[in-house]
């Protein structure tokens, strides 16, 4: 007799929930999906927008996209209005792929001409995301992603293999800037493959999981490479701490990409929980996207074994730097070594390299993996120095060659992996009636690294409603943003400009937690 769980650990394809499709049915379903976009009028170098929660036409649309040349725009669904809007602006997307209860919310930002094919929610994101099922239809005047692909006959031409996903980043100003990479010749686009499967632990034959949401940098990197190249994509609809863990057992998960947050609420688990799934089948769980505590590496590494591994980049740079499980425990705090593909240099203020135990700004490099923002090429040149980048961290190299991150200069908010830049936050403050001035920065945060923090300034020192500022900001901040601590102060200190000095205000919260930013 055949078991659940002796079926699950055999099963190949990609699966989401009670979804699955075999190898065959996923790249059929692939070669349908290019040839309707085709037909949609998409070619290469046009924009495919996805809109969408973890799910398997989130990889179908984006290696159909591939496909044909174009560029897959993951885009996170937690945005609203004009922040929504703008990138599908910006992208200039012809199609934009969305789950039926997400397009309720948006439908009346979408800009005109932009074509929409609804996906209906599926059930797995029904109960992970507690969704009314009605909302989760497509209306009957719009287009039916299954319906549409059903009358989608396969491509017949060879793939093009176009670029990798353009995925959006902030910054700590202005707007979110995609990130667009040129095609790469044959030779080059097997370096990098082979690049991913070495930093991501995607080998042929992988049984991957990727518990993280798809529009993020590292999990869709992960996610298609594996889709490519593995045995089974497991994708998971929301992350929860004990499903994980029967998962790794059931479907004999060998690799998983993850961030510190997943590490902690692992750990929180019962000892008992802890204890009784079998995790063997684990080689290779890669970390990225926000600073790992290094005791909560080393008890991940004590109890899933010396398996979990490390990279540093950005979504502009890629993985510059990878760190092992060994390395890990030999240098507390590291992210590791220079991979070969990339170089990676420590600058002062004037541009010179600095020698190991100094403390400059990140630089680094990576040819195959070159890029410029989507209609902002000054915004890539400014942060360029001699052909190597910087995402505005600060760090050093040791004597032996391993990185360490000290700090960053700009004031971006990592929280729980998400990237969360303040002025965006503090604009729409600025708009919030009753209020004078605001600061957002990040304080600690045991669970998330960090969370957002707000300390506002009320015209002529009145009272104000705390929780009504949170509900003007949820009105035009996705949720994530909103910050988490509000605090009315008087009398902000100010520099020289009028400009509010932030680090008088939050080195109280990092220093009473015994860091320093």
């Amino acid at each position: 007799m055949t078991t659940q769980k002796q079926h699950t650990r055999a099963l190949t394809g990609i699966v989401c929930g009670d979804e699955h499709l075999s190898h065959e049915e996923f790249q059929h379903d692939i070669k349908r999906a290019a040839s309707g976009l085709r037909e949609a009028g998409v070619k290469p170098g046009d924009c495919v927008a996805i809109f969408m929660r973890n799910d398997i036409p989130f990889m179908t649309l984006s290696r159909a996209t591939a496909y044909i040349g174009g560029y897959a725009v993951p885009i996170n669904w937690h945005l609203v209005g004009e922040e929504l809007t703008y990138i599908l602006h910006d992208c200039a997307a012809k199609i934009l792929v969305i789950h039926a209860d997400l397009w309720r919310k948006v439908k009346d930002e979408i800009p005109e001409g932009v074509q929409c094919i609804l996906v209906e929610t599926p059930k797995a994101l029904r109960e992970a995301f507690n969704l009314t099922p009605e909302d989760c239809k497509v209306p009957s005047d719009q287009i039916v992603f299954a319906q549409w692909l059903a009358e989608s006959d396969p491509i017949a031409d060879p793939p093009q293999e176009g670029p990798s996903s353009m995925i959006y980043t902030s910054g700590t100003t202005g707007h979110p800037k995609g990130v667009r990479r040129k095609p790469l010749p044959p030779e080059n686009a097997k370096e990098l493959q082979a690049f991913r499967s070495r930093v991501y632990g995607c080998k042929e034959g992988v049984r991957a999981m990727v518990p993280g949401p798809l529009y993020h940098s590292s999990p869709n990197g992960f996610a298609m490479q594996s889709s490519r190249v593995g045995d089974l994509l497991l994708i998971v609809p929301r992350f929860d701490a004990e499903s994980f863990l029967t998962m790794v057992e059931e479907y004999a998960i060998t690799a998983a990409v993850m961030v510190p947050i997943m590490f902690i609420r692992l750990l929180k688990l019962p000892a008992d929980v802890r204890n009784k799934y079998d995790l063997s089948s684990l080689e290779f769980v890669v970390h990225a996207a926000a600073p790992c505590p290094a005791d909560v590496k080393t008890r991940m590494i004590e109890w899933f074994g010396p398996v979990i591994n490390e990279f540093y980049g950005s979504t502009e740079s890629s993985g510059v730097t990878a760190c092992t499980s060994e390395q890990a425990l030999a240098k507390p705090g590291t992210v590791g070594t220079t991979v070969p593909e990339a170089d990676v240099r420590i600058l002062d203020a004037e541009g010179n390299i600095l020698p190991p135990g100094q403390i400059g700004e990140i630089y680094s490099r990576f040819p195959n993996m070159d890029f410029t923002y989507n209609r902002k090429p000054e915004e890539r040149a400014a942060i360029d120095r001699d052909g190597y980048i910087t995402s505005g961290d600060m760090g050093y190299f040791d004597e032996d060659g391993f990185l360490f991150i000290a700090d960053r200069i700009k004031d971006m908010i990592i929280s729980g992996g998400v990237n969360i830049y303040p002025a965006e936050i503090e604009e729409v403050l600025h708009n919030c009636p009753g209020i004078k001035d605001c600061a957002v920065f990040g304080i600690p945060d045991a669970e998330f690294g960090e969370s957002v923090m707000a300390v506002i300034e009320t015209d002529d020192g009145n009272t104000i409603d705390v929780k009504g500022v949170e509900a003007y900001l949820r009105e035009h901040l996705a949720g994530y943003k909103v910050p988490r601590h509000i605090e009315v102060g008087h009398d902000l200190p100010r520099e020289d400009s009028g400009k509010i000095f932030k680090r008088r205000l939050r080195d109280k919260y990092w220093q009473a937690a015994g860091r320093s930013i």
